[in-house]
């Protein structure tokens, strides 16, 4: 899912005036709102709407306003999921005005909705160096206690556990995982009922959980395990040198400064020293580094690959103003430096150009450029090859991903008759794990070079039970299961990006009665909640099939140092659950019938017992 498909969160402090239009345009270059006479942004015809109903889908809102009403919306804004108000932008007055009469008073979902103008945000940036120069007793008092030093800010920001022990981590890791999965049993009772008896069950058999969950398992590499980093190119707030590393904040928190990545234990050491190189590189160019506040200067980021003997790297260029000629002058200079300059150190064996370019909507993806050297690297897991390209999505842990996999499969099996549908699919790495297991392996990806790679790797594998398709889950994933005969079941494995599955994509799951299972795998198990619930709700007019309720869970940390881990849950069908929940309560029944004596036995055969 890219970032324009998801609801965009904004710091509750957002200013809103009903009777606001545009900001002035006198308003000098230290204002807040100074952005909006340098570039063309939205949040100069920006609306509020309120008294949204309770529960509603950020897509089903975006639906409503561009497919049903026309409305033209550009981007749709709100505090949290199910907001009782959004703010929503547009790109010019005529379409913000008819939003508003379109709008105004209009009936959804039972509620009637409330518009207003609403003013810009202010450039969060902008408002921290105000708040920074501010020489209040409270503003010099909130300095005072934030004395970390850079390399400290730097480290809770990337890896809050940095001073955690590991055995500790993991313990605080799964107790944050039965938190999860207590709310998704409360979640499921209050949505489907009919769970509700059953659930109990549950929780008096699993501590208060829907499902077993069993002990979380570790990685065997807790340092240095990043297979791939992207970092920012930017300016370190105190040398003021251009600096190859990650940021310490965000924008929206009014931090663009660049922390060099020395000390962060997460990173291999061939890592560091690419960056180290590319650092020089950039320092000694005439070319300036990205500013995200002006949308101003050309390196952006370095992203890195890591595998045995290999190493890619992918520079991040936006053009701007560069000429064709000085563009080529730039990519040679590249491949000089990284092969025949200071940087050869760094054993750099694929180097690419990407272009970076401020990105809307409609904008097509810009694959990046091979310059020189191999154009893919090549990782082993469960003793399989895989091809990886700069695109591709690969699990950063290598070692935590054949731990991963391998649980994926404990939960699947037995799978020898069974097809597994592999939504989400990548280069194909799960699936082709599988493959040696399972009958068939049928793939899902909307990543045109994922699909090639996954095909690739299918063949340099020798695996010929196993098919690629490309396109979104939610538009192919009831004709890839078409293909299935019908006496065959199918399981399905579910490594979806951060956010987790679309909506329709999770109704598909549920209205495909041949898959009698679902392994789930998130790394980040509070964005798929959701996701959760909705396989288990009832079935009604929108949702069909039989609902799939949590069997099993387990917890893979596959990032050490950090707060996430990997969560793989076990959905099952409903009624295969109920059947074995009712044999479990027949017999218990029938255990209590056989432990009560006889009446004959209580009193000797000679006569019945008195009723009082």
């Amino acid at each position: 899912m890219t970032e324009v498909d998801q609801l965009e969160q904004l710091p509750k402090e957002t200013p809103v005036d009903e009777n606001s239009e545009k900001i002035a345009e006198n308003e000098t270059e230290d204002s807040p709102f100074a952005y909006l006479q340098r570039d063309f942004s939205s949040e100069s015809f920006k609306i509020e709407i309120k008294n949204l109903p309770r529960f509603y889908g950020y897509h089903e809102l975006r639906k409503l306003l561009n497919e049903k009403l026309k409305l033209n919306a550009n981007k749709i804004k709100a505090i949290r999921r199910n907001s009782p108000f959004v703010f929503v932008c547009f790109r010019n007055d005529e379409d913000r005005e008819n939003a508003i009469s379109v709008l105004t008073k209009y009936h959804w979902k039972g509620k009637e909705l409330n518009v207003l103008k609403a003013k810009p945000s202010p450039d969060p940036l902008v408002k921290k160096r105000k708040e920074d120069a501010d020489d209040s007793p409270a503003s010099k008092k909130m300095k005072e206690d934030d004395n970390r030093s850079q390399e400290e800010k730097l480290k809770d920001s990337v890896i809050p556990y940095w001073n955690t022990d590991y055995d500790e981590q993991l313990k605080l890791k799964q107790e944050g995982v039965k938190k999860v999965l207590s709310r998704l049993a409360s979640q499921l009772a209050y949505y489907n009922p009919q769970l509700q008896q059953w659930i109990e069950k549950q929780k008096e058999s699993y501590n208060g959980l829907p499902c077993e969950l069993l002990d979380l398992r570790g990685t065997v590499q807790s340092q240095g395990y990043r297979n791939k980093c992207e970092f920012t190119v930017g300016i370190d707030e105190e040398t003021k040198l251009k600096t190859v590393g990650f940021r310490i904040g965000s924008y929206m928190t009014g931090t663009t400064g660049v922390a060099p990545v020395d000390n962060l234990i997460h990173i291999p050491e061939a890592m560091k020293v690419v960056v180290k190189a590319f650092q020089t590189y950039v320092r000694s160019s005439d070319l300036l580094v990205y500013n995200p506040e002006t949308h101003t200067g050309h390196f952006k980021q370095l992203a890195v690959r890591l595998a045995p003997e290999q190493l890619m790297i992918s520079v991040g260029i936006n053009p701007q103003d560069l000429s064709e000629e000085d563009l080529k002058k730039l990519k040679d200079s590249l491949v000089q430096f990284f092969t025949e300059g200071e940087g050869k150190h760094a054993k750099v064996t694929s180097l690419y150009y990407q272009k970076t370019v401020r990105k809307t909507r409609n904008d097509d993806f810009v694959p990046a450029e091979h310059l020189w050297g191999e154009k893919y690297i090549y990782e082993t897991v469960l003793g399989l090859k895989f091809r990886i390209s700069p695109e591709a999505f690969f699990q950063i842990n290598t070692k935590g991903a054949e731990v991963l996999y391998q649980s994926a499969m404990e939960f699947a099996e037995p799978l020898q008759d069974a097809v597994v549908l592999d939504v989400c699919c990548g280069t194909g790495t799960i699936g082709l794990c599988f493959a040696k297991h399972c009958k068939k392996v049928l793939g899902i990806e909307s990543v045109s070079q994922a699909i090639v790679d996954a095909k690739e790797n299918a063949t340099s594998n020798n695996i010929t039970n196993a098919e690629f398709f490309e396109g979104k889950a939610e538009s192919i994933l009831g004709n890839v299961a078409f293909q299935v005969n019908a006496e065959e079941n199918v399981v399905a494995v579910v490594d979806p990006p951060r956010p987790g599955l679309q909506k329709k994509a999770v109704f598909k799951l549920r209205n495909i009665p041949k898959i009698k299972k679902v392994v789930y795998m998130s790394c980040n198990p509070y964005l798929v909640l959701q996701n959760f619930i909705d396989l288990g709700r009832p079935t009604s007019k929108k949702v069909h099939g039989d609902p799939l309720v949590p069997t099993k869970a387990v917890a893979v940390d596959m990032f050490p140092f950090t707060r996430h881990c990997e969560l793989v849950v076990c959905f099952e069908r409903w009624e295969d659950v109920k059947a074995r929940f009712t044999e479990v309560k027949i017999e218990a029944n029938q255990m209590e019938v056989d432990a009560v004596p006889s009446q004959q036995t209580e009193n000797n055969g000679d006569a019945p017992p008195a009723v009082e």
